[in-house]
């Protein structure tokens, strides 16, 4: 029965963070919103929801390690597993150098993560201080695109009936409060029957499960042979999870820090951030047998976790 609610825990996050976008961007349209503002807010917050709700369930009922490791875990599987699949798939070039502002952001977040679990806890304080950050990125990043005359292109969907769009918000958010509490129980469950840590399974099962639309993005865009959409998709997704994930959690219940992460698993996400930071900046492009050793660092931290 633990696997089960895993499993349809993480089907329930997938599709209600499909359907909870698709349901906040068309009423966006219809209600004459930018799509500018819609697709770095609605889009941006939709799509880390996964995230979001399982990490505050994990703190609210007294499982820190899972809502801490849902969080460096997952940054880990966006640099090392998605990006590192998407490459072997087709090598990952001409990326928007941009992207290179938002690497930077990525990589200050992850060095003040790494300040921040050296204390025993991640209070109130902290996370507020980590939802102001992250109010002042997305303010930046709307300067940016409003000063380069940027639109991004949301799905013409405008002119969904107004039912179908509060349907799929409603579902959404049903989907995800219920996979979030299926995907929590399995786990802890799991974790207690083979006396496994939670910060172990937030690390591992919760962390893959979570980042599985990024990983589903990744791979579509590799097929198509439009691979560098990932860099900006795991950009954005590592900047979230520390700053709006970490930060609305702590600010929520604040989180104990696990053994370990201090030494070990954070020290470990930033080493990757550092690697992809570095990558954006100073290589031409992320060849096949780079993809190939960021699977294997990947599978080799997974093998030292357990």
């Amino acid at each position: 029965m633990d696997f089960l609610y895993i499993a349809l825990g993480l089907v329930g996050l997938y599709f209600g963070a499909e359907w909870l976008v698709a349901g906040a961007v068309a009423t966006a349209r219809r209600l004459g919103i930018s799509p500018l503002i819609a697709s770095i807010v609605i889009v941006g917050f939709g799509t880390s929801l996964p995230e979001l709700l399982v990490s505050v369930r994990a703190a609210l009922t007294g499982s820190p390690g899972i809502a801490l490791g849902n969080v460096v875990g997952s940054n880990i599987a966006n640099i090392l597993l998605i990006v590192g699949a998407a490459a072997v798939i087709f090598p990952i070039s001409g990326w928007d150098r941009n992207v290179r502002r938002d690497a930077a952001v990525m990589t200050g977040s992850s060095v003040l993560l790494l300040f921040l679990v050296q204390y025993e806890i991640i209070g109130r304080v902290a996370g507020l201080v980590l939802l102001a950050l992250l109010a002042l990125f997305l303010f930046r990043t709307y300067r940016f695109a409003v000063a380069s005359d940027t639109t991004p292109e949301l799905p013409e969907d405008g002119a969904s009936p107004v039912w179908k769009m509060t349907l799929q918000i409603a579902a959404g958010l049903l989907a995800l409060i219920a996979g979030a509490e299926l995907l929590i129980r399995g786990a802890t469950e799991l974790a207690t029957h083979f006396g496994i840590s939670d910060a172990v399974v937030g690390l591992t099962v919760v962390a893959l499960g979570t980042s599985l639309p990024e990983l589903a993005t990744a791979i579509v865009a590799a097929v198509k042979r439009h691979s560098d959409v990932a860099i900006g998709n795991v950009t954005g997704s590592c900047i979230f999870n520390i700053l709006c994930i970490l930060g609305a959690t702590g600010a929520i219940a604040p989180l104990p820090v696990p053994e370990g992460f201090a030494t070990f698993d954070v020290p470990v996400m930033l080493a990757a951030t550092v690697f992809f930071t570095a990558m954006l900046f100073f290589a031409p492009k992320f060849h096949r047998a780079t993809g190939a050793a960021m699977l294997v660092a990947y599978g080799g931290y997974i093998w030292a976790l357990v």
